[in-house]
């Protein structure tokens, strides 16, 4: 039975849009994890489905305007309102978890009742429901999409990189940080954007109501069992390429859904790590 099963993947793999998906659920995954620590920790683990469902929103009024490349529509809304949502100062009179809480219900509202309204479409139902839970799209991507994915994904992971140290005094201390004069603001508003980025990027990988199981269960598996910043982010950017992988080749041979798939590979990944978690500290 296991014979077969990895003899069918291997066959699978002679196919090109086998190894597009790949690349492509690999590289969200690992930016999506990238950040996911950060925004755990500053308490923003809900901001994916907020994006999610404004990009999502956005996404209906590029289809009912016709725009054929919608992602430049996406894009920078999604932008826009991360900068929105995590750039807002401490004192805001609507903090942020129930600012992310409007925008979440509100868009996603609005973007269902443009697709009935202005429907282009006569599956309007099926087509809602592929936006928000994922669909095979991620099994027949093109190489340009690939491109796209890869160049966006390396830009996130160079600024990640790059600004590391102070992604990480922002996240532990950002009251500190401020008063030895780093601009915290600029920080808080680098930390949107990438998000925003991720979230359009994964949206077409699992949907617009499980992308933020991307960012969220691999910072939290970690966390289970590490202590140390680096130590998380390093363990959840590998097991989050892990599962995401595994979750499509899953997918592919069984014919499962592959945004789900991937999910509940994080699930059983989370519970495995608290686990080993208890069994450490014991």
């Amino acid at each position: 039975m296991g014979g077969n099963i990895i003899q069918q993947f291997l066959f699978y793999l002679s196919f090109p849009f086998v190894w597009f998906a790949l690349i492509v659920v690999a590289l969200i995954s690992l930016c999506a994890a990238l950040l996911g620590v950060t925004l755990v920790l500053k308490r923003y683990s809900f901001i994916g489905d907020g994006l999610s469902h404004v990009a999502f929103g956005a996404l209906a009024v590029a289809t009912a305007l016709g725009v054929t490349q919608n992602t430049l529509v996406v894009l920078p809304v999604t932008v826009l309102v991360a900068m929105l949502l995590i750039g807002m100062g401490r004192n805001a009179r609507i903090k942020g978890d129930a600012a992310i809480a409007m925008l979440s219900t509100g868009a996603l509202a609005m973007g269902y009742l443009i697709m009935n309204v202005f429907s282009v479409s006569s599956n309007v139902s099926g087509d809602v429901c592929t936006t928000l839970f994922g669909s095979t799209s991620i099994l027949t991507l093109k190489s340009s999409d690939v491109f796209i994915c890869l160049g966006f994904s390396i830009v996130v992971m160079i600024v990640f990189i790059f600004f590391y140290n102070r992604i990480f005094a922002v996240t532990f201390d950002e009251n500190f940080s401020e008063a030895t004069g780093m601009k915290t603001f600029f920080y808080r508003g680098l930390l949107a954007v990438l998000t925003a980025v991720v979230i359009v990027l994964g949206m077409k990988l699992v949907g617009s109501l499980l992308i933020s199981a991307l960012v969220v269960f691999p910072a939290l598996s970690a966390m289970r069992i590490f202590k140390s910043f680096k130590s998380v982010v390093l363990f959840s950017s590998i097991m989050a390429v892990i599962c995401a992988v595994s979750g499509i080749g899953i997918s592919v041979v069984f014919s499962f859904p592959p945004g789900a798939t991937i999910v509940m590979m994080d699930i059983i990944l989370y519970i495995v790590c608290e686990l080993a978690g208890r069994l450490i500290k014991r």
